[in-house]
């Protein structure tokens, strides 16, 4: 289906969109993982100036977002950093099931402050001695952490490690801890990393070897403009939006 959707070109999704826009134009409210924020902000412009809506965002850990959807904050759009938190609203009955995809991938990279002298040619070497505060996105909620202690467990080094963990907010908070000096190393989105000039790749984690991350969006219950929701998710499918994607490193979902 979504490669179906990435062929319609931008142009004829836009077009249904400003159509729409002449009827009634509105913002809408996208809550999304904060490894998107980028992304999304470079995306936004053309749909606004095409659709007439505005987009106003909401950017936090996924864990947080959730929380926020089930208290019933207004929402019109969720973009979570993993499928388990859509999982928890859809089984609540908060989301548009039909309107539910797989939308993006990622991989993990270990990164260190761009002046360490650190090497890293395993992530066996985050054992060595001069590595004592490792940032992670908060293991016992947030996705990035999650992925983080997944993979830690899978190749042993999660029980060596974990006194080492400072967990943070989001991923975010992760790379601006490594960036500012306050973490030695941190493992974080290879999206996160890319758009850092603080912070170099030690370890790039094989995509066959770490955790399937995978991104999926959908229309939440209650959105006060649903179609002008659906519009905004098949446009994040367009060839346009895609190529944004792309740009900042994330894999597409087929």
């Amino acid at each position: 289906m979504i490669s179906q959707l990435i062929k319609v070109s931008a142009c004829a999704i836009l077009a249904i969109v400003t159509s729409a826009a002449t009827l009634r134009a509105g913002e809408l409210q996208v809550f999304a993982a904060a490894s998107l924020t980028d992304a999304l902000k470079e995306i936004a412009p053309a749909y606004e100036d095409a659709s007439g809506n505005k987009l106003q965002f909401n950017f936090a850990g996924s864990n947080t977002l959730t929380r926020q959807i089930q208290e019933g904050a207004p929402a019109d759009i969720f973009i979570s950093a993993d499928e388990a938190k859509m999982d928890g609203l859809q089984k609540a009955g908060l989301v548009l099931e039909d309107s539910r995809r797989s939308l993006l991938s990622n991989t993990l990279v270990v990164v260190i402050g761009a002046n360490s002298t650190l090497k890293l040619d395993s992530p066996q070497e985050l054992t060595q001695p001069a590595i004592k505060r490792i940032a992670l996105a908060d293991p016992k909620g947030v996705p990035a952490g999650v992925y983080a202690q997944q993979y830690l467990e899978t190749v042993g080094l999660w029980d060596a490690l974990k006194d080492r963990v400072v967990p943070t907010e989001n991923v975010r908070a992760a790379l601006a801890a490594v960036e500012a000096g306050n973490a030695d190393a941190g493992i974080v989105y290879k999206t996160d990393a890319g758009i850092s000039m603080q912070v170099n790749i030690a370890y790039e984690v094989p995509a066959d070897k770490g955790p399937a991350i995978s991104c999926p969006v959908a229309v939440v219950k209650g959105s006060r403009d649903s179609a002008a929701a659906l519009a905004f998710l098949k446009y994040l499918q367009s060839e346009a939006a895609v190529t944004v994607f792309k740009k900042y490193g994330f894999g597409i979902h087929q």
